[in-house]
């Protein structure tokens, strides 16, 4: 059991590194800056361009605690905040009034949320995981 358990842990945190390992990719490449700060500024938040950058190298930043381990809970916290804002903001109330195929959209991130929130309480596991020193 032990082993089944360390096994869907790591896939549980792989997957979560590479949600957030796509987003920044569509970002960096596939969709490009210049289209995300056309969705960000369509958002009416300022600075669209500048944004899109930050938030590519958060979600780096965001796999990158995923894949190591190291602070994962603070980074599951953190990473459960960006994703519910990422549901209001791009995909709100505002938005499924419109367009009900956004409903679909913004409750996903509720279900992700869950599972970062679980992750955040249960913590890395013991496998692949960057230890802390304790000075």
């Amino acid at each position: 059991m032990r082993g089944t358990r360390t096994a869907a842990i790591i896939v549980a945190r792989l997957i979560f590194a590479g949600v957030f390992l796509m987003g920044a990719a569509f970002k960096f490449k596939f969709v490009g800056m210049d289209a995300t700060a056309a969705e960000i500024a369509a958002a009416g938040f300022p600075f669209p361009l500048l944004l899109a950058w930050v938030a590519a190298i958060f979600e780096v930043a965001l796999a990158l605690g995923f894949l190591t381990g190291l602070y994962f809970s603070e980074v599951a916290v953190v990473a459960a905040a960006y994703v519910l804002f990422l549901g209001f903001s791009f995909h709100g109330p505002e938005r499924f009034a419109k367009n009900p195929m956004e409903f679909g959209f913004f409750v996903d991130h509720f279900v992700f949320v869950a599972g970062l929130l679980f992750a955040a309480v249960h913590g890395p596991g013991s496998a692949m995981v960057v230890r802390r020193s304790k000075i």
